[in-house]
């Protein structure tokens, strides 16, 4: 496995999608195109209910260029003043592409639902982390140790999907046998 820059590629695609499946291809089939490589990318954001499913593909992007994660979540918490407890739902999202060197593409989708506090709460993980409850923990993702939130994150849903396809994909490859083995020495 390596990276885009381990590859070569210091560009970044920009992320013109109106979907997260939308921008996960455009970056696979991007750095796919230039390493000939396969290639997994993503795309993840929060989508809000009661935002019509803002900020969504413009999750990283809300508010503006240049602003902190701790000032979007204060621009998400200002959006939702007023709005009561029970239709303060949302899901993380995130989509997994894979593109193969030939152009065949799929991808993987993973969700985590929750609801948006009325303030942050803990240190841990980034962006809308503290803000997003999971009522089955009764903590924000941001409370959890990282080993567990990065076991049930919709990023780690979709990553599992992905890796099971690429498994798949790795039984179906014919491996040699002993016998068409050739040793330096005919054995």
């Amino acid at each position: 496995m390596v990276t885009p820059s381990q590859a070569g590629i210091m560009s970044v695609p920009e992320e013109t999608g109106a979907t997260f499946e939308e921008n996960a291809l455009l970056k696979a089939r991007y750095y796919a195109e230039r390493s000939g490589l396969l290639t997994l990318a993503d795309d993840s954001g929060l989508e809000v209910d009661a935002l019509n499913g803002g900020p969504g593909v413009y999750s990283a992007r809300y508010g503006g260029p240049g602003i902190s994660d701790s000032d979007r979540v204060s621009k998400l918490l200002k959006a939702l003043e007023g709005v009561p407890w029970q239709r303060r739902t949302a899901r993380f999202r995130c989509v997994v592409a894979l593109v193969w060197p030939g152009g065949a593409e799929e991808t993987f989708d993973g969700a985590r639902e929750g609801y948006v506090t009325l303030e942050p709460r803990g240190n841990n993980g980034f962006g809308y982390d503290p803000i997003f409850f999971l009522p089955e923990l009764r903590k924000t993702m941001a409370e959890l140790p990282p080993e567990v939130k990065n076991q049930l994150s919709h990023r780690a849903e979709a990553a599992r999907k992905a890796v099971i396809r690429l498994q798949k994909e790795l039984s179906l490859a014919r491996l040699p046998t002993d016998s068409e083995v050739k040793t330096p020495h005919g054995r």
